[in-house]
């Protein structure tokens, strides 16, 4: 999902295996699985952005704190993916004789480009620098991706790289908890003792971010949950993806590794459910727990993707390629998204915020008579929720299939 700085005609997740560790010619097949998993995450995160309100069916909201849902899951799994398509996109670039200085530079760059077009989702369309919100998806994305390449760089070469990285990924969770469980917060007190360890505004996370931002720029006024300390366990989330991606790039068949990355995943599980007990899963703090329960969600998820598709060719032809221009229908609509997922992404936030912007009536935005047509002819406000939110996925996916199907790639 992050290549060349320019608009590419090809899908830049083939790789040639040419690290240190193994120089060898051997090439892994590419895996329609990713792309495919990327779009199902991208267009499930647009349904799910666009719920018309609190009627909305519980699968299709976020946890309101503690907990965990479906909806939880999509911005982890992203985010694993990010650090997946940064191991084969680096090692591409690596293959064709680019500099690690070029890379590390393009690395840097790409995150200023997610970072900035973070600020314009966050605030479109009226840009007030009294309510600018810093934090949101997009910059996350851009510190977690400039952090995990760089640091895939550094140790790319040195033979216990998977060890280091792995470390580094304990460390953020280990270290995360220890500054939320024995800090103690001023005018609260100290977690676990005066105050629950997730108490909603007596946490670390959202002293450190009203001490660095007015309520005025926070999502939730008194915290954020895309705040700057809890970026620390989404690294790790991210370093779960480099690792999957180093997994994915060794000589191992594709059932071998799909059932590395499926025990992993069940791993994870199990420990996130342990740590809940005394760190309980949270999405908005982004707890150790939570990065642990929702990657092992993602990896399962991956898994599964690549059985069906890349081992089993549930759908395709005998004898098509991951990188055949006229993919099995089935997969289109996911590849949509999915090959153009920052677009994609962009246009239903963009895209909501003007129509939440324009005014066909004094306090009646655009899209209002439709949710309220919606609501009148059904009864069940949860299903009238869901018809409108296909609806915005489907308007998404129109505006985006143009570049899908002329080949037109936008990479950052």
């Amino acid at each position: 999902m992050t290549n060349d700085p320019t608009i590419s005609r090809t899908i830049d997740t083939d790789v040639i295996r040419t690290d240190s560790a193994a120089r060898t010619t051997h090439k892994p097949a590419r895996l329609l699985s990713l792309d495919v998993l990327r779009g199902v995450t991208i267009g499930f995160m647009i349904l799910v952005n666009n719920q018309t309100g609190e009627g909305a069916f519980f699968p299709l909201q976020h946890a309101k704190w503690n907990g965990f849902t479906p909806t939880d899951l999509v911005f982890p799994t992203f985010l694993l993916l990010v650090g997946l398509s940064t191991v084969l996109s680096t090692e591409a670039r690596l293959a064709r004789g680019v500099a690690k200085s070029t890379i590390f530079l393009h690395t840097l760059q790409r995150s200023a480009v997610l970072f900035l077009f973070g600020l314009i989702v966050n605030n479109a369309p009226f840009f007030h620098l009294q309510t600018l919100r810093v934090y949101g998806v997009l910059p996350r994305i851009a510190v977690c991706y400039f952090i995990v390449g760089s640091l895939y760089l550094l140790v790319r070469d040195l033979k216990q790289r998977a060890f280091i990285l792995a470390a580094a990924a304990a460390a953020c969770l280990v270290g995360y908890w220890a500054l939320m469980r024995f800090i103690p917060i001023p005018g609260f007190g100290t977690p676990t003792h005066e105050i629950p360890i997730n108490d909603p505004d007596g946490n670390l996370v959202a002293y450190i971010d009203r001490h660095i931002f007015s309520a005025s720029h926070l999502y939730e006024k008194t915290r954020d949950p895309e705040g700057l300390l809890s970026t620390i366990p989404a690294v790790a989330t991210a370093l779960f993806g480099i690792l999957a991606g180093i997994w994915l790039r060794t000589s191992r068949s594709t059932m071998q590794k799909a059932k590395g990355i499926e025990y992993a995943g069940i791993s994870f599980l199990i420990l996130g459910g342990a740590w809940h007990l005394a760190f309980p899963i949270n999405k908005k703090l982004w707890t150790s727990s939570f990065s642990l329960w929702a990657g092992g969600w993602s990896l399962l998820l991956l898994a599964l993707f690549i059985y069906l598709i890349d081992i089993h060719r549930f759908g395709r032809r005998k004898n098509d390629r991951a990188d055949d221009p006229t993919h099995p229908t089935i997969y289109k609509p996911a590849l949509v998204f999915g090959t153009n997922a920052i677009a994609a992404y962009m246009v239903s936030e963009v895209g909501d915020s003007l129509l939440s912007a324009i005014h066909v009536a004094p306090g009646v935005n655009i899209k209002r008579p439709y949710i309220q047509m919606l609501n009148h002819t059904i009864s069940s406000t949860g299903l009238s929720s869901l018809i409108y939110s296909l609806t915005f996925v489907a308007v998404c996916w129109l505006i985006v299939y143009p570049l899908y199907r002329k080949r037109i790639f936008l990479k950052i």
